[in-house]
C-alpha cells in the first residue's frame, strides 16, 4: 500500500475547539477516502495555538525557531493540506493568516487542499468561499471544490446523525481531497535546511 502525508493546519485559539474537531473530521474522511483507494495516510497536525509567538517572532525577525520551521517544512512537504480557521468579523483568524504569511512563498503551489471555517452562527458562512478559496488560490494551491463550515448549532445534530448536512459535506469533502491526493504521485520535496552542509562535512572540507 502507498503512503501520503496529509498536513492538518488549525487556527482555534480556545481549549477545547470547535475548530480542531472540524480539522479532525476532515482529516479523518480523508484518511478513509484514501483507503478505500487502496492508499495509507500519514497525519501530522499544526496547533497554531502553540505557534503563536513563533510566528510574531518570525514575522519581526524573518527567522523561524524550531517548531515553526517544522511546521513549515510540513506543510510543504504535504501530498495534501487540510487547513481550518475560525471566522473572527467575517474572515480568517489573524494568527491563521499570520501563519500563512511567514510560509516560503512557493509552499503551497499545485498542493491539493481541502478548506474548513467555523464560526457562531451560519451567517459567517460564506467566509469560506470569499476569504480563504481566494488565499488559496493567490498561493497557487489545488483547492477542492467542497469546504466545509461548521456553525455552533452544527454539532447539536452532527454527532452520529446521517441525516445531518454536516458529516454529509464532511465526506463528500474528504473524498475531494482524497481523490486528488491519490491521483498524484507522493511528493518528494527537499526540507527548507536540507540543502545546509552540516558541521561535519565543512570541517571535514
Amino acid at each position: 500500500m502507498s503512503e501520503r502525508s496529509i498536513v492538518v493546519v488549525s487556527g482555534g485559539l480556545s481549549q477545547p475547539s470547535s475548530t480542531r474537531m472540524l480539522a479532525d473530521r476532515l482529516a479523518d474522511a480523508t484518511v478513509s477516502a484514501l483507503a478505500e483507494r487502496g492508499v495509507a495516510a500519514r497525519v501530522t497536525v499544526v496547533e497554531l495555538r502553540d505557534l503563536a509567538h513563533d510566528v510574531v517572532d518570525m514575522t519581526l525577525t524573518g527567522f523561524a525557531r524550531e517548531p515553526l520551521a517544522e511546521a513549515q517544512e510540513a506543510v510543504a512537504a504535504a501530498d495534501g493540506v487540510v487547513a481550518v480557521s475560525p471566522v473572527y468579523t467575517a474572515s480568517y483568524a489573524g494568527l491563521f493568516k499570520s501563519f500563512v504569511d511567514v510560509l516560503d512563498k512557493d509552499a503551497l503551489r499545485g498542493t491539493p487542499v481541502l478548506l474548513g471555517a467555523t464560526g457562531g452562527t451560519p451567517r459567517h458562512s460564506l467566509a469560506v468561499d470569499h476569504a480563504l478559496r481566494p488565499l488559496f488560490a493567490y498561493l497557487g494551491a489545488d483547492v477542492v471544490p467542497t469546504g466545509v463550515f461548521a456553525a455552533t448549532d452544527d454539532w447539536a445534530d452532527a454527532g452520529t446523525d446521517d441525516t445531518s448536512p454536516l458529516p454529509d459535506r464532511i465526506r463528500r469533502a474528504g473524498e475531494q481531497l482524497a481523490e486528488r491526493v491519490a491521483g498524484r504521485a507522493p511528493v518528494r520535496r527537499t526540507g527548507l535546511y536540507d540543502a545546509v552542509p552540516s558541521f561535519e562535512d565543512l570541517l571535514g572540507a
